[in-house]
């Protein structure tokens, strides 16, 4: 199952919200997308680590073979 690309947006800043977010989808298919992010949150903090908190506030969509969103290319940095 897909994810819009606005529900994905809603749940980041939901966890950062600061955050300015823009969201690219890859193949026109709802299903490969990639995230600009940018916020204050991610200052002082490895990108890994960045990446991890941005997952985690997907709450689960990506996990496993019977996740909503498939592939997620992420873009982060502080303002």
């Amino acid at each position: 199952m897909a994810m819009r690309g606005e529900d994905i947006k809603a749940m980041i800043i939901e966890a950062l919200p600061d955050a300015e977010v823009e969201m690219i989808d890859l193949a026109g298919d709802n299903n490969h997308w990639k995230a600009i992010i940018v916020s204050k949150s991610f200052a002082g903090i490895n990108r890994v680590k960045q990446h991890q908190m941005v997952y985690a506030a997907l709450k689960g969509k990506m996990d496993g073979a019977d996740g909503e969103l498939h592939a997620l290319a992420l873009e982060t940095r502080a303002p």
